[in-house]
């Protein structure tokens, strides 16, 4: 099974939920970058700087571990292949291929392989969850109008 998709065990649910209140309790909020300390195998402490964004990045990767989430990192200009693509919208490799076809997200072609910007397709996500909730919002004016009492 790929790391990506194997689920945290129980072990490391709880040490993920340990590791980031403690990681979250030291980091200060300024933005700056922090020096942690970290012991290896010998017991031989070893000061790392460590950016903010990376430290705040940690502690998201801990947190959705410690909810017994399986956790993948994508490269902002990563390029996917259309089953990655397709596997982070959640929908079969066909019909992302006919989303690419109708040029609801743009590609690129290296032969006969088409190639999907990550940067691309999160645009796409947002925007059909902006129609969504669109489309609730209406629906839900709508039943205000005729007093269905939601």
């Amino acid at each position: 099974m790929n790391t990506a998709t194997k689920l945290p065990s129980a072990k490391e649910i709880a040490l993920a939920k340990l590791g980031s209140q403690e990681l979250s309790a030291v980091i200060q909020a300024n933005g700056e970058a922090q020096r942690i300390n970290v012991v290896d195998q010998l017991g031989k402490s070893h000061e790392v700087t460590i950016p903010a964004s990376a430290l705040n990045m940690m502690i998201e990767v801990l947190t959705q571990l410690g909810q017994g989430n399986s956790v993948s990192i994508t490269p902002i200009h990563a390029e996917l292949t259309t089953q990655e693509g397709a596997d982070m919208l959640n929908m079969s490799r066909p019909t992302f291929i006919k989303l690419l076809d109708s040029q609801e997200i743009p590609f690129t072609r290296t032969g006969n392989r088409r190639k999907v910007a990550f940067a691309d397709l999160m645009q796409y996500k947002q925007r059909l969850e902006e129609q969504r909730l669109a489309s609730l919002a209406e629906l839900s004016a709508l039943d205000q109008e005729v007093d269905m009492g939601y």
